[in-house]
């Protein structure tokens, strides 16, 4: 190793250095001309110092990734030893494929944007992470009823439960073609993520700015109608982290898009996983997770004055749904009855 730090000897802001091999040995010596060396052994050549900053970028970004697959694999083998160890090994695997599929995101996203197609980006980018989920973290995601329902629907309002970060794996799976995601306004700071859910249509909501939020909201509601995209909301608009089959209280905001655009209301409920994955547990365990897509509630006729009721019809049929999911087999096994 220190005959190889022998190579950046000599640089000294120098234009241009010699590199020699000497019983294979690489340093640089005083900048000379192209010389005959008088040893067979050595070998004196002249070539620019200068190493372009995106080959130093390269070689980081390198490194971080050897050393992060390194990481997670190694934890992923010391895990039957030490089951906590499956925690933070499923972690790295989950936002490693989160990176590579925002990045594929972002150029799927500029392909179809040249296509005049780029409302299909969320789908094909959804569908990536779902396989990619699989073989990463060996969790997935199982629709057990009413998947018709997602694109028999189109246009509509796709509603679902929140329960942890693991539910971008939820829409990965059920993302309808020509559907798009609300998300809060500073996820468009995040690289490639970001970038991607920009690029592929996302509606950001300022929850803070409810002038904004309303905007937002009513042009949701325009691009629905003209080009019959779907629209995914999480009601409940935060994480849960329940540990049982439980609902949090549901904002207005999707319900109100909803009668505003005329299209039907789509509740997905997906079963609690707290058996899976608890945070607090430091447990991520594989396994399939079974989610229900409930049929559609019409909208047709309704008014700004039928949204109250039309939000706490579609809670009670998905906390029914949810309790009743919770008592199946599959159910039980995720949510970690008797774990």
């Amino acid at each position: 190793m220190e005959s190889f730090w022998g190579l950046f000897e000599g640089l000294n802001n120098q234009k241009y250095c010699s590199i020699s091999i000497i019983n294979r040995t690489l340093f640089f010596s005083e900048p000379i001309g192209l010389l005959p060396s008088s040893s067979t052994q050595q070998h004196t050549y002249i070539f620019p110092t200068t190493v372009p900053n995106m080959h130093i970028l390269f070689l980081y970004t390198l490194y971080f990734l050897l050393t992060y697959l390194t990481l997670t694999l190694t934890l992923f083998l010391l895990s039957p030893l030490l089951p906590a160890l499956s925690f933070p090994a499923r972690c790295l695997s989950a936002y490693l494929s989160l990176v590579i599929c925002a990045i594929y995101g972002v150029l799927i996203s500029l392909a179809l944007r040249l296509a005049s197609n780029h409302r299909l980006a969320q789908h094909l980018t959804a569908r990536a992470f779902a396989v990619t989920m699989r073989y990463t973290t060996g969790v997935t995601i199982n629709i057990v009823s009413g998947e018709h329902h997602l694109t028999n629907s189109r246009p509509c309002v796709i509603v679902g439960n929140h329960q942890s970060e693991l539910d971008v794996l939820l829409l990965a799976r059920i993302f309808p073609p020509y559907c798009s995601v609300t998300a809060k306004s500073s996820l468009k700071r995040v690289p490639f993520l970001g970038w991607f859910m920009a690029l592929s249509g996302t509606v950001f909501i300022d929850r803070a700015n409810r002038q904004s939020a309303r905007q937002a909201f009513s042009g949701a509601a325009s691009e629905m109608l003209t080009h019959k995209q779907s629209v995914f909301i999480f009601p409940e608009g935060t994480r849960s982290y329940a540990r049982g089959p439980e609902l949090g209280n549901f904002k207005k905001g999707a319900f109100h898009l909803a009668v505003q655009a005329q299209v039907d209301v789509v509740p997905v409920v997906c079963a609690n996983y707290w058996g899976l994955l608890g945070a607090r547990e430091w447990r991520f365990r594989s396994g399939e997770i079974p989610v229900r897509v409930l049929e559609p509630i019409s909208t047709k006729g309704l008014g700004v004055e039928d949204v109250e009721g039309l939000t706490t019809k579609v809670r009670e049929r998905m906390l029914c749904a949810l309790r009743d999911i919770g008592q199946t087999e599959a159910g039980k096994r995720v949510a970690g009855k008797g774990v």
